[in-house]
């Protein structure tokens, strides 16, 4: 159902924070080797109603889009991280069999929870996060010597991929813990994460779309659980500001940034689950 002309300036108001949370999403993205999720799902809980989506559906379509939209900022940031060297392809190679199919059990499971229950699962997921970025200083230290091989491997990737599938986001963040963990420079870490970024978001936007065909509640403009214009509206900000997050990964320690992220991430959790 297309927004009749009363409702242009909700559309406009949608649109300009659609934008600005496209923007920060691009540089949190570059920043942290994040895909933008913590930003974008948010924002479309609260911006996605204005665009005629049910409170059933809301969450739903939040997550399906996040996905969407990390597609672009992820590549995006990617191809950054690239130029400076900071990017290992062995590990995105070797991983991505695994996060695929990983993505795929997620979305599968994302079919059969309620919306209520999606934005409980993404609240929880964000404030366990909200500890890596408020004490960064504990997931620094090297634990192993390697990334994992063979079965550790296929499980950590597999449930990588199903958890960010559930969150509607990159899987940045675990994939970052991971690497340094295992001894990689944060620089390349961050660059590497923001390639699995992509492995995850397609096929996780594929399943989104599938498993939302034929649903009701759906804002205007959606095709499944994925709606194109809040998704179009993003991606054009985010690509553009993602190469300034890289830079400022390059440029600067920053502790400071992911503190004050990590805050974010309480706020949202929180409030995503007083909301629901």
């Amino acid at each position: 159902m297309s927004p009749s002309v009363g409702d242009i300036p909700d559309l406009a108001f949608t649109i300009i924070a659609l934008l600005l949370a496209g923007a920060a999403a691009g540089f949190a993205g570059g920043l942290f080797g994040i895909g933008g999720g913590f930003v974008v799902v948010p924002a479309l809980v609260f911006l996605l109603p204005l665009l005629g989506a049910s409170p059933e559906q809301t969450a739903h379509v939040a997550v399906g889009t996040s996905l969407a939209t990390i597609i672009f900022t992820s590549i995006r940031a990617t191809m950054s991280h690239a130029k400076r060297q900071a990017v290992d392809f062995e590990v995105l190679r070797g991983w991505a069999p695994w996060v695929v199919l990983g993505t795929a059990l997620g979305t599968w499971i994302a079919y059969y929870i309620s919306g209520s229950g999606l934005a409980l699962i993404f609240a929880i997921g964000v404030l366990a996060f909200a500890v890596y970025f408020l004490l960064p200083d504990r997931f620094a230290v090297p634990v192993f010597a390697a990334m994992p091989a063979g079965v550790p491997r296929a499980g950590l990737a597999g449930a990588l991929g199903a958890f960010s599938a559930l969150l509607g986001i990159g899987g940045g963040t675990l994939t970052t813990l991971t690497m340094t963990v295992c001894g990689a420079p944060i620089h390349r870490a961050i660059g590497t994460a923001g390639g699995m970024g992509a492995i995850i978001a397609i096929p996780g936007t594929i399943g989104f779309i599938l498993i939302g065909l034929g649903e009701t509640g759906l804002p205007w403009g959606s095709l499944g659980f994925v709606n194109l214009p809040a998704a179009a509206a993003i991606i054009v900000t985010s690509v553009i500001v993602a190469p300034l997050g890289v830079a400022a990964a390059h440029k600067m320690p920053p502790a400071l940034l992911r503190r004050v992220f990590g805050i974010y991430l309480i706020v949202v959790g929180v409030t995503m689950i007083a909301k629901f």
